[in-house]
């Protein structure tokens, strides 16, 4: 009979004896070695025969322990994609906590997808971090049931989608960013307000253009459906999509654009057709990016606060790991404030 790993114990899921892994592994048709492996987050296991044992050991109540002497000194730091300096002010959150906390960060990006490959939950198995924030990201249930199965914590920030009740996250105020950008450009006397929107399947997108949409109608504004393009967060999408709306004949006076980015490609198509911002056309972004002050002129927008949320995000999913509960924490869904940062892109409508 071979014993368990030493990092392991086993506890009674059911009123049947516990099986033996030589057991477990007769039943997955793999060998005890190849349990042993899977218990203890080796990488060199095939996926489906890793999720095969992985299900036995959970009907047959083997859990780990959540010592964290079996940790690596690491958080992990996935993003959907890893560019632009809304990335840095993210890495500089989580940093700063990992710092404290006498960790190191690793960095991963999923190449665009919304969950990252098999292959990543493999590796993070198989290094035992602290735990793992992921960006505009989720995980599949497998990979979930992997995780866990290792006791690592995971917290999503800013998720893309709507994460489930059980899965910790951390994000801001969207809705009410777009309600207050806006708000602010009808209060200055705009009439026909576009907008740049990001990834429909993105939920920060939606409740951005939510509210865009909820300030419109408080103020008795038709929604114009064609003055709403779909981006995708990109700087040469806001460029694009920014030259679509200047070239009409009724082009719009303001723009809301979906994140800064946009903003700055909305401000290069402007400049391209001789319209000066915000004499001619006024613009809003969202994020308040470090370059939203630089540029000319200085970008009116959302601040959506990345460090902090990447600050709250670390120290959630390092609360969750120091849980001595063996049952999964209570799901945490944290919302952080945004707020208007009024600078000079935007100002009253011209006159025609």
């Amino acid at each position: 009979m071979t014993p368990p790993e030493p990092a392991e114990t086993r506890t009674e899921a059911r009123p049947t004896q516990t099986a033996t892994l030589a057991e477990i592994a007769r039943e997955a048709g793999v060998s005890a070695p190849t349990v042993s492996k899977v218990l203890n987050g080796r990488a060199d296991v095939a996926p489906a025969t890793r999720t095969r044992v992985e299900e036995l050991l959970r009907a047959h109540g083997y859990r780990r322990r959540r010592a964290e002497a079996t940790r690596s000194p690491l958080i992990d730091l996935v993003f959907h994609e890893l560019e632009s300096a809304w990335a840095m002010e993210v890495i500089r959150g989580v940093e700063n906590v990992a710092r404290d906390a006498g960790l190191s960060v690793v960095l991963s990006e999923s190449a665009g997808r919304l969950t990252p490959g098999r292959t990543w939950a493999d590796q993070v198995a198989a290094r035992r971090p602290h735990g793992v924030v992921l960006v505009l990201s989720g995980l599949d249930e497998s990979q979930r049931a992997l995780l866990t199965s290792r006791s690592i914590p995971f917290v999503v920030m800013d998720p893309a989608g709507d994460p489930g009740a059980d899965v910790p996250s951390i994000g801001a105020t969207n809705w009410q960013g777009g309600l207050a950008a806006t708000r602010h450009l009808v209060e200055l006397g705009h009439r026909r307000i576009g907008a740049i929107s990001g990834p429909p399947q993105m939920m920060c997108s939606r409740a951005r253009i939510d509210g865009y949409r909820a300030a419109l109608e408080t103020a008795g504004l038709p929604v114009d459906h064609q003055l709403i393009k779909t981006g995708d967060f990109h700087h040469e999408t806001g460029y694009r999509l920014g030259r679509e709306l200047l070239d009409r004949p009724d082009r719009p006076t303001a723009v809301f654009a979906g994140n800064d980015l946009q903003a700055l490609g909305f401000y290069e198509a402007a400049r391209e057709l001789g319209l000066r911002i915000p004499e001619d056309v006024s613009v809003v972004g969202f994020d308040d990016l470090p370059v939203a002050r630089w540029v000319g002129p200085p970008l009116t927008t959302v601040r959506q606060p990345l460090t902090e949320m990447a600050e709250a995000a670390a120290r959630l999913v390092l609360e969750l790991g120091r849980s001595t509960s063996q049952e999964a924490p209570t799901a945490t869904r944290v919302e952080l404030a945004t707020s208007l940062v009024v600078r000079t892109s935007t100002g009253a409508p011209p006159t025609r």
